[in-house]
């Protein structure tokens, strides 16, 4: 399993993870409203999505020097 992508999340990190894929689902299979998110859950996806794309090997930016 040395091509495993492992990631820690925290407990709000996942809900808001959870939260945001089961809403963009529902908006696809139903046509359901997706409710905006709070500062603080954009904050912590974002933080999540950073961490992905680096384990991903993924840079931000040419300028990403924090990997």
């Amino acid at each position: 399993m040395g091509d495993d992508i492992v990631l820690r999340l925290d407990r709000a990190t996942a809900e808001g993870l959870y939260v945001t894929l089961y809403e963009a689902g529902e908006h696809i299979a139903a046509g359901a409203a997706i409710t905006p998110p709070t500062a603080e859950e954009v904050k912590r996806l974002g933080a999540l999505l950073r961490d992905l794309r680096h384990a991903l090997g993924r840079r931000c930016s040419p300028y990403c020097d924090h990997v």
